[in-house]
C-alpha cells in the first residue's frame, strides 16, 4: 500500500504544471468534450506506465541493493531537480491527429508526451524501489489523473490559481528526502 500511496502522492504533484497538463487544457478548449478527453488520458498513461514500471522492475532485478539505491538517489536528485522547471507545450511536439476525434487525439498525444518525462522518469524510478508493479503502476496513474481530469473539467480557471511555484518546489523538497533516503541505504548497504 505504501507504493500507492507514494506513487500517487508524488506523481499528483509532479504533474502540476507539466506539459501533459497543459495539453490537457487544449484538448478540452478544442473539443468541449471532457469523457474522450479522459479516457483517452488514462488508456495512455496505463500503457506509458506500465512499460516504465516494467523497465524499473528489470533494473531492480538485475542491480545489486547498494547500484540500485545508488542510482535511485542519483534518479531522485535528478528529478527533485527537474520538478523545479517549469514545463511549457510545445506545438511542435502536438501531434496533428485532430481530426480523429478527442479520444484518439488525447490517447496518442499523452502517450507521446509522456515519453520521458519526469513522470515516467519517476515511474520507472519507484518500480525499481519499491517490489510492487501494480501498485506503483496504479498510484502513478492515479496521480496522473488527480492532476489532469480537473484541468479538462475545469480548464483554465482553476489552473491558473495554483501556486505552480510553491507546489514544484515542495514536490522538489519530496523527491529530495527520496534522494536522500536512498543514498543512505546505498551507504548502509541496504
Amino acid at each position: 500500500m505504501e507504493a500507492f500511496l507514494v506513487s500517487t502522492g508524488i506523481v499528483s504533484l509532479a504533474e502540476i504544471g507539466d506539459k501533459t497538463q497543459l495539453l490537457a487544457l487544449l484538448l478540452a478548449a478544442r473539443f468541449r468534450r471532457p469523457w474522450p478527453i479522459i479516457w483517452g488520458i488514462l488508456l495512455a498513461t496505463i500503457a506509458n506506465h506500465a512499460l516504465a514500471g516494467a523497465v524499473g522492475q528489470l533494473v531492480a532485478d538485475l542491480l545489486s541493493d547498494t547500484w540500485l539505491y545508488s542510482l535511485l538517489a542519483i534518479s531522485f536528485l535528478a528529478v527533485a531537480a527537474w520538478t523545479l522547471v517549469p514545463d511549457k507545450l510545445d506545438d511542435d511536439n502536438t501531434p496533428p491527429i485532430s481530426r480523429y476525434g478527442a479520444f484518439v487525439a488525447a490517447l496518442v498525444a499523452f502517450f507521446l508526451a509522456e515519453m520521458g518525462d519526469k513522470t515516467q522518469i519517476a515511474t520507472v524510478v519507484l518500480a525499481a524501489q519499491f517490489d510492487a508493479y501494480l501498485w506503483v503502476v496504479a498510484g502513478t496513474t492515479l496521480g496522473m489523473m488527480l492532476a489532469n481530469v480537473p484541468v479538462v473539467f475545469l480548464g483554465n480557471v482553476a489552473a491558473g490559481k495554483l501556486p505552480l511555484g510553491l507546489i514544484r518546489v515542495i514536490t522538489s523538497l519530496i523527491f529530495l528526502v527520496l534522494a536522500l533516503y536512498a543514498g543512505w541505504q546505498a551507504f548502509s548497504g541496504g
